[in-house]
């Protein structure tokens, strides 16, 4: 859609996006309910006497209908997306699957500071996502010393400064606000140093979650492979349980990076942009082309795996993560107190790799690790091969022998 000039009356609105929800292949039985909800929409202007719909409309719309009566918040969640979507068409933006959130209102004496530090990080190699991730922590940052009276760059001082990272809670945002500040006095843009104010934190590395070779299979097993959503699921796993592959590059596999004639799978890893070359191995391939034939919907998607709703867009590890949840329940595998999402099987992989003998530089290419220590982790808890190194425990002498012998400590 374009920015549209005419307006449109409702009744040529909702005829506008129920055409739009039927080009994006969506069921009848949907837009049925989105003709209802509009519908309503209709009536309730015609009580109002209201000519034109606008966005003040809808909302106006909605409060009625959550005054009106008790409906769930399934029902609230409904109306309010169908009316952002009629705002959409009414204001000529391009559908949107998802809504997107505003970001974050950054002061405007911050405004060029903040761009020259994100084209730093540009220029060092960071990716969009991660550009997109600081620009969201250091302007919330920056809002908090606009809130404390600190209205431009060159007034931030050690005060300002303790009282906002007293406010920003999230402790996982520190490094980037450290770097931030010490970007600003390279760049001469601050005369001093204030990074080293910001709280050095680090979360305590944990085990790795895995599970055991008996549990991945069970959970292989118990997909039901009968049905579209299980073919498209048990592909899905395979790739992970098998090849140790991220949910992030499962997702993001397309027809160009999975060669069925040499059965190779290329990518570019999506955390790392790392290359990765892995074997196509025949109980994958074949999960694959089951999905493809029977089971992926028609689309023209340049995207292996899709979702299995209109608009049949592209999948999304929280659709692997959600998955997962339900095989592992249905297979009775206990997860309580252990993660079990995508990335629990991409470790139980790697922990029996481990286990069996199998070199760590071998498993580090075949995981697509550029850190050579990166496996180590995963001989924590490989107990059996630690138990080889153990050392006997020394018979005990002297003051602590006496001790244990009943006797007396004596300083």
């Amino acid at each position: 859609m374009k920015d549209r000039k005419p307006t449109l009356s409702f009744t040529q609105l909702s005829a506008e996006l129920l055409e739009e929800l039927s080009r994006k292949c969506y069921s009848s039985t949907t837009i049925d309910n989105y003709r209802r909800a509009l519908s309503r929409i209709g009536k309730y202007m015609d009580r109002k006497r209201l000519c034109s719909y606008t966005g003040e409309v809808g909302e106006a719309f909605i409060a009625d209908r959550l005054s009106g009566s008790l409906i769930s918040k399934a029902y609230t969640r409904f109306i309010q997306t169908v009316v952002r979507r009629l705002n959409d068409v009414n204001a000529g933006i391009e559908y949107q699957l998802v809504e997107r959130k505003p970001a974050p209102l950054v002061p405007e004496l911050y405004f060029e500071p903040l761009e020259s530090f994100l084209r730093h990080c540009t220029n060092l190699g960071n990716k969009e996502s991660t550009i997109s991730c600081k620009r969201r922590i250091c302007s919330k940052f920056l809002c908090f010393l606009t809130d404390l009276g600190c209205l431009n760059v060159h007034e931030i001082s050690t005060d300002y400064i303790c009282q906002a990272i007293i406010r920003h809670s999230n402790r996982d945002d520190y490094a980037v606000i450290r770097a931030f500040l010490q970007y600003l006095h390279e760049a001469s843009t601050l005369k001093l140093d204030y990074s080293g104010i910001i709280p050095k934190y680090s979360r305590n590395k944990i085990l790795p979650t895995t599970y055991s070779a008996d549990e991945v299979q069970r959970l292989e097993a118990t997909v039901d492979q009968s049905s579209k959503i299980g073919k498209r699921d048990y592909a899905v796993f395979l790739l992970a349980t098998r090849l140790g592959l991220r949910s992030g590059d499962i997702v993001g596999l397309t027809f160009e990076k999975v060669d069925f004639v040499g059965n190779t799978i290329s990518l570019a890893q999506e955390k790392t942009n790392q290359p990765l070359a892995l074997p196509l191995l025949p109980g994958i391939r074949e999960a694959i082309e089951v999905y493809i034939q029977h089971a992926r919907p028609s689309s023209d998607s340049k995207y292996i795996f899709l979702s299995s709703r209109a608009p049949f867009g592209r999948m999304t590890t929280s659709i692997i993560r959600n998955a997962l949840s339900k095989w592992f329940l249905a297979a009775d595998i206990n997860t309580s107190g252990k993660k079990h999402g995508p990335h629990s099987l991409r470790s139980s992989l790697a922990s029996a790799m481990v286990n069996d003998g199998i070199p760590y530089e071998v498993v580090r290419r075949l995981l697509g690790h550029s850190d050579p220590d990166a496996i180590k982790h995963y001989a924590k808890i490989d107990i059996e091969n630690l138990r080889l190194y153990a050392i006997d425990v020394p018979p005990p002498t002297g003051k602590f022998k006496d001790l244990l012998e009943g006797g007396v400590w004596q300083w």
